[in-house]
C-alpha cells in the first residue's frame, strides 16, 4: 500500500514538473519573441510536447495561440490564425479567449477579412471591459481604429483611437501610446496633412527605439519614409524604407518586407529608375502572394500598372489595372461596410443593454433595502404614499393652471401681434395717403406752376426756358416715382403680376417717349409667386433704372425685359442690341452702383454683360425662399 501510495506521489510530483515547465517555458518565449521570434517559436513547440503529454488543455490553448501570435508577427497570417482557432477548441480561461479573438483578429485584418476581424476585436473587447482589462482593451480600440482606416471611415477611426490614446496616455503605456500615435499618424496623411503625419511617426519611432522594439521601430520606419516620400524628399524616403526592410529581414519577418519594397519600387518608377524598381516589384509581389497579405497584394499590382506605362507597355499595364480591381473589388465584398457597422452597433446595443441591466439591478438593490426598512413602519408607510399621491394631484393641477395660463398668454400674446400688424398697415395706408394728398398735390402744383412761368416768360431766354423745362421733368418723374413708392406701401406683399403690370406701364411711359425704340417683355413665372414690399419694390427700381440706362446711353432700337424662375431663383433681364462697352475700361456710374446695394439690401445680385457694338445685359437674380424674410 506505502509503495503504492509513493507511486502515485512520485507519478504526480512528475506530472507537477511538466506543467511548471511547460509554463516557464511558454513563459520564457512570449517575454523575448520580439528580438527573436523563430527562438521562441523552437521554445513554445517543447512547451507544447510538455503540455500534451499532461493533457493540460488551458496550457495547450494558451500556448498555441501563443504560437500564433509569434507566426503572426513573422508574417505567416494563415498559419497562425489556424494556430488561434486550434486554441479556441481547449481555452477556459476568459482572459485567455480574449486574447485568442484578438490574434484571430488581427490575421483576418492582414488577410483583408475586415467584417470577420470587426466581429473578433468587438468579442476580445467586450471580454476585456468585462473584467477591467484597460490596458489590453485600449489595444483592441486601437485593432478597431486600424480597420477603419483600411475602410477609409476616418471619423470612426479617431473615435477609436482617442480612447485608447487616453486609457495608454493614464497608464502611461509607452508601447501603446506609440501605437496609437503611429495610427493616428496615417489617418493625418490619408487627408494630406504630411506635416502632422510625420511629427507623429518620428514621436513613434522615437518610442520604439526606447523600448527596443525591433517590429515596432521596422513598422514606424517605414512610416516616417512614406511621410518623407509625399514631403518630396526622395532620398530620406528611400533610406527609411531600406532600413525598415533590413530590420524586418533581420527578425524573419518576410511578409513586413513587401510593404517596403513596394515603397522603394513606387519612388523609382515615378523617377524613371525602372531597371532598379522592377528588382524590388518583383520581390514585394512575390512575397505578398506567398503570405496573402491583401494590401501589398493591391500596391504591388498597381506598381506594376504604372512601370508598364512607364515603359510604353499599356496593353500590359491595363491588364495589371484589371487586376487590381478584381482583388480590389473582392476585398469590399468581403469587408461589407454595413455589415461590419451593423455588428458594432449590436455590440454597442448589447453593451447599452448589459449596462441598462447593472443599473436595474442596482436600482432593485436599493428598492429591497427601502423596503425592509419601512416594515418595521408600515403606517408611515401608507401616510407617506396618501401625502404623495396629494402632492401628485396637486402637482398636476398646478401643471394644468400653468398650461392653462400659458396657452392665455400665448393668446394674447397672438392678439397684440395681430393689433400691432393691423396698426402698422393702418400706419402704411395713412402714411401713403398723405405723399399722395400732401406731398403728390404740391409736385402737380409745382409742375403747373412752371408750366405758368414758360407762358408768362415767353421772352426770356432760351437757357431758362431750358432750366423750367428740366425742373418740370424732374417734377414729373419725382411724381412718377412716388406714385410707385405709394403703390408698393399699399401692398403687405407684391405678386409677380403686380411687378409685371408696373413694369408694363413705365414701359408704355417709355415708348411714349422714344418712338425709335421697340420694347418686349416677357414673363415665365407662377402668378402667385410673391415678394414683400421692399423686395418687390427694389426689384422695380433696378429693373426701372437698367431700362433708363439703355434708354439714356445705349443707342438701341430694341430693349427685351425677361421674368423667369429657375428652382428658387428668380431672374428679371433686361438686354438691348445698343453700342455696348468695355466693363474692365469703365467705372460704374451711380445707377449702376445704385442697382447693386438696392440688390445687397435684399440678399440679392446683380450681374452685367456687356460688349461693344453687340449690346449689354442686365441680370439680377434673387432666391426666392428669403424673400419670406423680407419686411
Amino acid at each position: 500500500m506505502k509503495k503504492f501510495l509513493c507511486t502515485i506521489y512520485f507519478i504526480f510530483s512528475i506530472t507537477v514538473i511538466f506543467c511548471q515547465s511547460a509554463s516557464d517555458l511558454n513563459e520564457k518565449a512570449m517575454s523575448s519573441y520580439k528580438d527573436n521570434q523563430q527562438k521562441a517559436i523552437q521554445i513554445l513547440d517543447k512547451a507544447l510536447i510538455l503540455a500534451k503529454n499532461d493533457t493540460n488543455l488551458g496550457l495547450i490553448a494558451k500556448i498555441k495561440n501563443n504560437l500564433g501570435i509569434v507566426y503572426r508577427d513573422l508574417g505567416k497570417f494563415e498559419k497562425a490564425k489556424k494556430l488561434s482557432q486550434e486554441a479556441l477548441k481547449n481555452a477556459k480561461d476568459s482572459i485567455v479567449i480574449a486574447t485568442i479573438y484578438n490574434n484571430i483578429g488581427a490575421c483576418n485584418r492582414k488577410l483583408g477579412l475586415y467584417k470577420e476581424a470587426i466581429t473578433n476585436y468587438l468579442i476580445s473587447l467586450k471580454i476585456y471591459e468585462s473584467n477591467q482589462k484597460l490596458k489590453e482593451a485600449a489595444t483592441i480600440n486601437n485593432n478597431i481604429a486600424v480597420v477603419y482606416t483600411y475602410l477609409n471611415l476616418n471619423k470612426k477611426s479617431l473615435e477609436y483611437y482617442e480612447k485608447a490614446k487616453s486609457v495608454f496616455e493614464k497608464l502611461n503605456n509607452k508601447k501603446g501610446i506609440s501605437q496609437t500615435y503611429n495610427n493616428i499618424a496615417i489617418i493625418y496623411a490619408n487627408q494630406g496633412n504630411i506635416e502632422n503625419a510625420l511629427a507623429n511617426f518620428r514621436y513613434s519611432l522615437q518610442l520604439e527605439k526606447k523600448l527596443n522594439d525591433k517590429k515596432g521601430i521596422a513598422e514606424s520606419a517605414n512610416n516616417v519614409g512614406t511621410a518623407h516620400y509625399f514631403l518630396g524628399a526622395i532620398d530620406s524616403a528611400i533610406y527609411y524604407f531600406k532600413t525598415s526592410a533590413l530590420i524586418e529581414k533581420r527578425i524573419g519577418n518576410i511578409a513586413g518586407i513587401s510593404g517596403s519594397y513596394n515603397n522603394i519600387a513606387q519612388i523609382l518608377i515615378e523617377n524613371k529608375r525602372l531597371r532598379e524598381a522592377k528588382k524590388y516589384l518583383d520581390s514585394a509581389f512575390l512575397i505578398a502572394k506567398e503570405h496573402k497579405t491583401s494590401d501589398d497584394i493591391e500596391n504591388s499590382l498597381l506598381n506594376y500598372t504604372d512601370y508598364y506605362e512607364a515603359l510604353g507597355n499599356y496593353k500590359t499595364s491595363l491588364n495589371y489595372l484589371k487586376k487590381y480591381h478584381k482583388v480590389n473589388d473582392s476585398i469590399i465584398k468581403k469587408s461589407n461596410i454595413e455589415k461590419i457597422q451593423e455588428i458594432e452597433t449590436k455590440y454597442q446595443t448589447e453593451k447599452k443593454e448589459k449596462e441598462i441591466a447593472v443599473q436595474k439591478e442596482q436600482l432593485l438593490e436599493k428598492e429591497l433595502e427601502i423596503k425592509n426598512k419601512r416594515l418595521s413602519s408600515i403606517l408611515l408607510g401608507f401616510a407617506l404614499c396618501i401625502m404623495a399621491l396629494i402632492s401628485f394631484f396637486i402637482f398636476k393641477r398646478n401643471q394644468l393652471k400653468r398650461k392653462q395660463l400659458q396657452k392665455e398668454i400665448d393668446l394674447k400674446d397672438a392678439l397684440a401681434t395681430i393689433k400691432t400688424q393691423n396698426r402698422l398697415q393702418e400706419q402704411r395706408l395713412r402714411i401713403s395717403r398723405d405723399l399722395h394728398d400732401n406731398i403728390g398735390s404740391q409736385l402737380t402744383f409745382i409742375i403747373s406752376s412752371i408750366d405758368n412761368l414758360k407762358f408768362i416768360s415767353k421772352d426770356a431766354n432760351e437757357k431758362l426756358k431750358d432750366k423750367l423745362a428740366k425742373i418740370s421733368s424732374f417734377t414729373s418723374n419725382t411724381i412718377y416715382e412716388l406714385r410707385d413708392t405709394i403703390w408698393a406701401m399699399n401692398k403687405s406683399e407684391i405678386t409677380i403680376e403686380d411687378l409685371h403690370a408696373r413694369i408694363l406701364s413705365f414701359v408704355e411711359k417709355a415708348k411714349n417717349a422714344t418712338e425709335h425704340i421697340s420694347f418686349t417683355v416677357n414673363y415665365n413665372i407662377d402668378k402667385n409667386t410673391s415678394f414683400s414690399s421692399l423686395v418687390g419694390m427694389n426689384i422695380f427700381r433696378v429693373i426701372q433704372e437698367a431700362i433708363n440706362n439703355a434708354l439714356k446711353y445705349a443707342n438701341a432700337s430694341k430693349i427685351e425685359i425677361n421674368l423667369q424662375k429657375k428652382i428658387d431663383l428668380f431672374e428679371a433681364i433686361v438686354k438691348d442690341n445698343g453700342d455696348g462697352f468695355n466693363i474692365k475700361k469703365i467705372t460704374l456710374g451711380n445707377g449702376l452702383s445704385n442697382m447693386e446695394k438696392r440688390m445687397s439690401e435684399i440678399n440679392g445680385k446683380v450681374k452685367i454683360a456687356s460688349e461693344i457694338k453687340k449690346g449689354t445685359e442686365i441680370l439680377i437674380t434673387l432666391t426666392l425662399k428669403n424673400t419670406s424674410n423680407d419686411v
